[in-house]
This record gives structure tokens, C-alpha cells and sequence, in this order.
């Protein structure tokens, strides 16, 4: 009998039995050896994962959502004078008047100066004179033209009377009737009426441009009187428009020259709030937009802007920005610092901390974001404005994690393990 067939039939009976009559103590067994399978592998994994995260870098970062804002565009200006006039004398002469002391408010048309008359009056009434002596030379000047006139009348009609004599004289010395005397003598008539005629042509355009002369002289003299007036006007030094005295007006008795400073008068109401726009934001200014300030004393103001500069300053890249204020009291002074705001169309950004702003390689502005993937990379912003509470970006998606500490030690592609935290933390 051989041995193998023998243990083979013995193995299989056991198995059967144990398949048969110990089924679950057998399942039990074969879930025992996949759980100790299983522990053996899971320590493996475990390393696995833990080997990955160590290789991450760790940073604290932020959920962002996009946030409607009012984009209004800040700046740092002063307060400016609508007008500001030196008031000069176009004239010479001493001072008349009482001086008005500064800070007098003065209406538009009142004298600040008024100098001494000394000939100008003379000059004037004697081109009054001038311009009367030369009037009454026009009745006497027109009547020599319809003299002229007649004269002229005369001499043609003695032409003509020439003309028919001689016609006679011909017609009679063909026929036998008349001497050649006679014929001669007609002739001669002739010529002299013609002689009479023009003498009278001459003396009609003589008295002719005798009346132009006349109309002439009167223009002179009329321009005489009316620079004399002007000269006269010229010793009241007037207040341009309605404003405050910046300066004392010239004291009695001072010799002022032609462009002497009688006063200077500034006008506050309305008054100008001026600033600079950078060129990168000049676009989102318009004129007639709502803008307001307020000034190192904490007075707020409102107005419009009046004027956008269309040529930049040559130094700073800036376009001069203007804004009207009302100022009916003058409480506001020329020259006050103010902190300017120009309403711009709203737009979306994030409020992010100041401190997660950073430069890439090539030295743009941005901030470091968490992807989908885990890792770091750039994202260029551009910078709104900013408050206590960090900074308004633009140039972000509408959702994105930020990360706010640890961004200047990551580059593009290195994976993080980020930490989210609030802002308001």
C-alpha cells in the first residue's frame, strides 16, 4: 500500500470536516490573518503620509470672499482761494484815500486807492475844448460843398450853351453865313466852359475832403477826451471782485508807479480743495463727480469736482485735481491740509492685512494664494486704498485663500499645509 495516497485522502477528510462540522471557527481564522495583514500594512501607510506632510510647508492663510466697496479715490491736498489778485495802479500818483486795514471784506467795484487827479483834469477839459472848437467847423465846411455843387451846375450849363454856339457857328460858316471869326470864338467858348467845369470838380472835391478832414479831427479829439476819462478812471484803484483784504491797501501819502501794489484781495467763497491724481487712477476721475475732505481740524467738507488737469506735473507723474466748496461763512482758510475723497463706481475686492502684500521676482505687487492642488503661487493685485483694518485688493478671483503669514518663505509650486484663520483674529 503506498504512503502518499494515504496522507493525501487523510488531509482532505480533515478539511472537509473542518468545512463541514467547524465553518465559522475556519471563517474566524481567515479574518484573523486579514486583520493582522492589515496592521502589518497600515503602519506602512501611515509613514507614507506623515514622510508627505513633513515635506510641506507650513503657513497660515485665509478664506477671501469679494466685497462690494465704494472705491472712492483718497488723496492729500490744501484748501485754495477761488481768486487771489494783487491789485497794481496802472497809473502814477500819490495816495488820497485812508488806507483799509487787512481783513476788511470789500464788495466788487469798491476803492482801495484812490490817487491825486494833479493836471489830468486840465488834459481833460482842454480835449473837451479841442473836440467843440472842432464841431463847429462843420456847419461852415458843409456849407462849402453845395457851393461847390452849384458852381459845378454852373459851369456845365455854360459847356453846354459853348456847345450849341459852336454847333451854330459851323453849320452857319458852311453855308456862307457866319465868318471863320465867329467859328473861332465859339471854339474858344467852348474851351474855356470846359476849363469852368473842372475848376468846379476841384473845388466841389476840395470842400468834400475839407468835411472828411473835419470828421476826422472830431475822431482825434473824441480819442483825446475818452483817454483823458481813462486816465482820470485810473486814479481809483477798485476791488475787482468780492473778497478779504490780504494785505493793508498803500498807505496816504505813498507814491505809487504804474504797477504798484495797491492791495491784495482774496476771494474764500467758493473755496477750492486742491490735490494730485496719480496717472494710474487720473481715468476714474470725472468731472462733476461728488468729492469731499476734511481738514486737520476735523471740519468736513462736500462739494464737486470743477476741473481734471490734462498735463501732468513733469516731477511727480500727477494730474492737478480741483474740487468747489461752499463757503458762504469763510470759516474755511486758504491754505489748510486736507484729506480729499472722490466718489468712483464701485467695484469688488478683498480686505486683506497689510503684512500679506509681497513682491515676485520681477518686483510686482501681490499676494501668495493656496490652489486646489495645495500649493503656493503669486497672484498680481492692485492696490484701492487702505483703513485700519488692512488693505483693498483687486485682481482676485471672487473666492480664494490667501495666505497672510509664511508667504515669503514659499514660491510658486511648493506645497503648504495651510492654517485658515479669520482676519478679524
Amino acid at each position: 500500500m503506498r504512503l502518499v495516497p494515504l496522507l493525501t485522502a487523510i488531509l482532505v477528510t480533515v478539511f472537509l470536516f473542518f468545512l463541514v462540522a467547524e465553518r465559522e471557527a475556519l471563517l474566524s481564522f481567515a479574518k484573523g490573518s486579514d486583520a493582522t495583514r492589515e496592521a502589518e500594512v497600515q503602519p506602512a501607510l501611515s509613514a507614507e503620509n506623515d514622510e508627505a506632510t513633513r515635506q510641506r510647508v507650513g503657513v497660515i492663510a485665509m478664506r477671501s470672499t469679494a466685497q462690494e466697496i465704494d472705491s472712492a479715490i483718497i488723496l492729500r491736498g490744501q484748501t485754495e482761494a477761488a481768486r487771489d489778485v494783487d491789485v497794481r495802479s496802472e497809473t502814477s500818483g500819490l495816495v488820497v484815500s485812508e488806507p483799509l486795514r487787512k481783513g476788511t471784506f470789500v464788495q466788487a467795484g469798491e476803492i482801495l486807492c484812490q490817487l491825486d487827479a494833479g493836471t489830468r483834469r486840465s488834459s481833460l477839459a482842454e480835449a473837451e475844448a479841442r473836440l467843440a472848437e472842432t464841431r463847429s467847423r462843420i456847419p461852415q465846411t458843409e456849407a462849402q460843398i453845395p457851393r461847390a455843387e452849384a458852381q459845378l451846375e454852373q459851369a456845365k450849363a455854360q459847356l453846354e450853351e459853348a456847345q450849341i454856339n459852336d454847333n451854330a457857328a459851323r453849320k452857319l460858316s458852311k453855308g456862307g453865313f457866319a465868318s471863320d471869326s465867329r467859328v473861332a470864338s465859339a471854339a474858344a467858348a467852348i474851351r474855356g466852359a470846359e476849363a469852368a467845369v473842372k475848376s468846379a470838380e476841384a473845388a466841389l472835391k476840395t470842400a468834400q475832403s475839407g468835411m472828411l478832414a473835419v470828421d476826422a479831427a472830431i475822431e482825434s479829439a473824441q480819442a483825446n477826451v475818452a483817454a483823458s476819462l481813462k486816465e482820470l478812471s485810473r486814479l481809483e484803484i477798485k476791488a475787482p471782485f468780492k473778497g478779504l483784504l490780504e494785505s493793508d491797501t498803500a498807505e496816504l501819502g505813498a507814491l505809487i508807479q504804474p504797477g504798484g501794489a495797491c492791495a491784495t484781495v482774496i476771494q474764500l467763497d467758493p473755496i477750492k480743495l486742491v490735490g494730485f491724481v496719480p496717472e494710474a487712477q487720473v481715468n476714474r476721475v470725472k468731472v462733476g463727480a461728488k468729492a469731499g475732505g476734511r481738514l486737520t481740524t476735523g471740519q468736513v467738507l462736500s462739494g464737486t469736482v470743477s476741473f481734471l488737469g490734462r498735463s501732468a506735473d513733469p516731477l511727480t507723474r500727477t494730474f492737478r485735481v480741483e474740487i468747489e466748496v461752499p463757503n458762504p461763512d469763510l470759516s474755511i482758510r486758504d491754505g489748510q491740509t486736507a484729506e480729499i475723497l472722490i466718489g468712483a463706481e464701485g467695484r469688488t475686492a478683498h480686505l486683506v492685512p497689510q503684512s500679506a502684500l509681497t513682491l515676485n521676482d520681477s518686483g510686482l505687487l501681490g499676494v501668495r494664494l493656496v490652489d486646489e492642488k495645495s500649493n503656493a503661487v503669486f497672484q498680481e493685485v492692485t492696490l484701492l486704498r487702505d483703513d485700519i483694518k488692512g488693505v483693498w485688493l483687486t485682481g482676485l478671483p471672487e473666492d480664494v485663500d490667501i495666505i497672510i503669514i509664511g508667504q515669503e518663505y514659499v514660491v510658486d509650486g511648493v506645497p503648504v499645509a495651510a492654517d485658515y484663520q479669520d482676519i478679524a483674529q
